[in-house]
């Protein structure tokens, strides 16, 4: 087949592969609630107030952190899980009850946030019902695998897990009217499932990545290594929720954080160059893996000082949202980009390479995080910033969901399967 032919799209491609019903259903999900946010500022900025049942920065937490994550991640461990455990491919098929579960629930569950909260508990009992299937339908896989190494699939699973009681706990706190439940509710979302995932994933495939693009590095990746990545992302997610239960948290207990990000964040910091941040440079697709990386040393780092100034100050100084924004939009979102645009072009039968449209639409992405994690350090000028930074971030994700979300209905390019 060739490139100058292009076939029509059809529903029907969706369910020739796990990843490309679970991208299409993300994309779907990153450009609605990248417009949606946009819409929401914007009209804030212009003096307009939305009617709202459950509060702004509740409902834009829980829909950027729960969104369209979940999406990505089930197309990618269904895509490349099965090859971890060796077992036969997926069908797509099999992931469709709970993928439209999904989608239907967040259509109930953003409409629910401007129409009445028991609305909006009742899509998040759907969304919550459809992540369940698909994690119980992973931990079979995990059950039925024979192979020895099952380390990072079995965190992968324990990760997903966290993401159930997440949601349940998110339509749970919608249904009961409680504020607080429902705050609680992405930390453990952000910190033990999402964070958890990528940090095992990037273990896994980050140094992997890298020696096969660059033969003179080796794919170092001792195992404690990943361990230390998950007990030092759940111990962010603790004092996370405890804050919200019981503010302000003791000195003790900030300068205990610090002592940990500190050198969490120059061993992240390192590993990004051990594992060839400099020499990634050379080769587009590898150098956006990196850039997302860096940034979970970036966010550490300022969560640092940021939990050094509260500890001084009784908590009344702060970097403010800096820290969650390097983290997730900066790490979650950029390294998110990078391998799915890396898989997507993989399974599409098209060179695996970063494109001329790819690497500016990454590089917008990136922008709109260095604009956001700036907005939070500027009080004078947040407003402004916010809103670039939002534009921003949303003509990435939605040039992302219109370029690639065409290519999961359309066959491969070299004619093969999948």
């Amino acid at each position: 087949m060739t490139e100058s032919v292009t076939p029509p799209w059809r529903f029907a491609w969706l369910l020739t592969a796990p990843h490309r019903l679970g991208f299409f259903a993300a994309a779907l999900m990153l450009a609605f609630s990248s417009v949606w946010w946009s819409a929401m500022l914007v009209a804030r900025a212009l003096g307009t107030t939305p009617a709202w049942a459950v509060p702004p920065p509740a409902a834009h937490a829980l829909l950027m952190s729960l969104g369209f994550m979940p999406f990505f991640i089930a197309g990618f461990l269904f895509t490349a899980g099965p090859k971890w455990l060796g077992l036969p491919a997926v069908p797509a098929r099999r992931l469709l009850p709970g993928i439209a579960l999904m989608l239907a629930g967040w259509a109930l569950t953003v409409t629910g946030f401007h129409v009445h909260a028991a609305l909006a508990s009742a899509g998040m009992a759907l969304v919550a019902t459809g992540w369940t299937s698909l994690c119980l339908r992973f931990l079979a896989l995990l059950r039925a695998s024979r192979v020895h190494d099952r380390i990072h699939a079995s965190l992968v699973a324990v990760a997903c897990v966290v993401g159930v009681i997440a949601l349940w706990l998110a339509a749970a706190a919608l249904a009961m009217g409680s504020g607080l439940l429902l705050r609680s509710a992405v930390p453990i979302a952000l910190w033990g499932f999402l964070a958890t995932v990528f940090a095992v994933v990037s273990h896994r495939m980050l140094p992997f990545f890298s020696a096969s693009a660059l033969p003179l590095l080796d794919a170092w990746r001792p195992m404690w290594l990943m361990w230390f990545f998950v007990f030092v992302l759940w111990l962010e997610m603790v004092p996370a929720v405890a804050e919200l239960w019981w503010w302000p948290l003791p000195p003790a207990l900030r300068w205990a954080q610090v002592a940990m990000e500190v050198p969490a964040a120059l061993l992240l910091l390192w590993l990004a160059i051990r594992w060839g941040l400099v020499q990634s440079l050379k080769i587009r697709l590898l150098a956006m893996l990196h850039g997302g990386f860096v940034w979970l040393g970036i966010a550490l780092a300022l969560g640092a000082v940021s939990h050094a100034l509260m500890a001084l100050t009784g908590e009344e100084l702060s970097l403010g949202l800096a820290p969650l924004h390097a983290f997730a939009m900066g790490y979650l979102g950029a390294t998110l980009f990078a391998m799915t645009t890396r898989v997507s072009s993989g399974h599409g039968g098209r060179p695996l390479a970063a494109d001329n449209t790819a690497w500016a639409l990454y590089w917008v992405l990136q922008s709109a995080v260095l604009l956001r994690v700036i907005a939070a350090l500027w009080p004078a000028v947040t407003t402004a910033l916010t809103l670039f930074a939002v534009l921003a971030w949303t003509t990435a994700t939605v040039g992302w969901a219109i370029r690639y979300g065409s290519w999961f209905g359309r066959p491969r390019l070299d004619g093969r399967p999948g």
